[in-house]
């Protein structure tokens, strides 16, 4: 046995003084759809939601002598800290942009109660790591990075620990989502060659297969920070050192919107919810079929810290990526009984969504946005088709982004 496999039990043990074993369920859902034996890491049952708290606890206990803990962070880090500050009773002070929403704000308080302080400076998360970094320089204090820490990568390896004795077995194959990198370097160095390990980041935060490209971490022009949990800009040092020899082909990346179809599909047929972090390894399982099938699958469900106020977004953009909503704009002729003519047009499944009429004075024509929902993606061709033998203009913008930042 390897020193960091010994390391890495010894992590996992130490999370039984403060939490139980997260579910590793076999789900019967994606079972039957991919031929092969799913099962899910239940990391968003952990006591923050995510895996967070595994890195910060081991990093904490290893820390002896410190009574400070410095963190940057805008979410599930900063809970996973706040939650062992007030565990072990250190003091904590966390970073947070100013823009961070109110809702993890009050979390990150309530899990480090008295113990720890919440700072708000920055709108950018660079000038909060900035800001926390100086600070706990100053103090004297840890500051516990997110990824890029030999102690927290071990912590999180404590995950492949607890689905070994779980399962009884190494899986066939790992899903594992990946943002810095902390977690998924520390699964993949636990399991080494005995499991292939499969890797699934966002488009708009790629920085693994970014830094594979390159042989090296770079950082990313721009990212989305629409799957927060795993939008990184540059992946952590550490964590790439493991994780160079990754083949590009194990290195998976979906879009934001097709993320919103599995949040959407796990909350809705099997109550789980997710964050959109979360749901990456689930989605990846589409482009996965011919490799899994007849195999036993680990997805790791990374975290469950989901703010509702998100699903209206969600489910916007989960339609806009199945094909059964779209956006377009209409040139309609100032004349009475145009609009009755469009109206005509429709489909029994199609369901206007939006509809937005600006008449231009002294105009023969006006230019309308609307928005249709309907059953099956293949009703808008018939649609699109009637619409051109009837002698409308219009342009569809559905996946015109720069207009639908404006409009939309």
């Amino acid at each position: 046995m390897t020193n960091f496999r010994t390391q890495a039990k010894a992590a996992e043990a130490a999370m039984r003084d403060v939490f139980p074993p997260t579910p590793l369920q076999r789900n019967e859902l994606l079972s039957q759809r991919f031929g092969a034996d799913i099962y899910l890491k239940r990391e968003d049952l952990s006591p923050v939601r995510s895996y967070k708290i595994r890195g910060a606890l081991n990093a904490m206990r290893k820390q002896t002598g410190k009574d400070l803990f410095v963190c940057a962070s805008a979410g599930n880090h900063a809970q996973g800290m706040a939650y062992m500050c007030r565990q072990m009773d250190k003091r904590g002070v966390i970073f947070m942009p100013v823009t961070t929403p109110q809702q993890k704000i009050q979390k990150t308080r309530m899990f480090g109660g008295n113990n720890v302080e919440v700072h708000l400076i920055g709108d950018y998360f660079d000038d909060t790591l900035a800001a926390a970094q100086a600070w706990c320089a100053e103090k004297g204090g840890y500051f516990l990075s997110p990824f890029d820490d030999a102690d927290v990568i071990e912590g999180q390896a404590s995950i492949a620990v607890e689905i070994e004795a779980q399962l009884g077995k190494a899986p066939d194959h790992i899903v594992l989502p990946v943002g810095g990198g902390g977690m998924s370097s520390g699964v993949v160095q636990y399991f080494g060659d005995d499991v292939h390990a499969l890797l699934v980041e966002p488009e708009g935060g790629a920085c693994l297969k970014a830094a594979l490209e390159a042989g090296q971490p770079v950082p990313l022009g721009r990212v989305d920070t629409f799957v927060d949990g795993a939008a990184v800009g540059k992946i952590g040092e550490r964590p790439f050192d493991i994780l160079r020899n990754v083949p590009l082909p194990d290195v998976l990346t979906l879009s934001e919107d097709r993320i919103c179809t599995t949040i959407l599909e796990m909350l809705n047929v099997e109550g789980i919810v997710l964050e959109p972090a979360g749901a990456l390894a689930v989605e990846a399982l589409g482009d996965l079929r011919t490799w899994i099938k007849g195999k036993t699958v680990v997805c790791l469900t990374s975290g469950g810290n989901f703010d509702f106020e998100r699903l209206p977004e969600v489910k916007e953009r989960a339609q806009r990526y199945s094909g059964v909503k779209k956006y377009f704009l209409l040139r309609l002729p100032q004349r009475p009984g145009a609009l009755k003519e469009f109206l005509n047009i429709l489909g029994p499944d199609d369901d206007i969504a939006r509809f937005e009429y600006m008449k231009k004075s002294a105009r023969n024509f006006g230019s309308v946005l609307i928005g249709i929902e309907t059953k099956q993606p293949e009703n808008f061709a018939p649609l699109f088709a009637q619409l051109d033998a009837a002698g409308f203009t219009y342009t569809d913008i559905t996946n015109d982004e720069t207009l639908a930042q404006f409009v939309i």
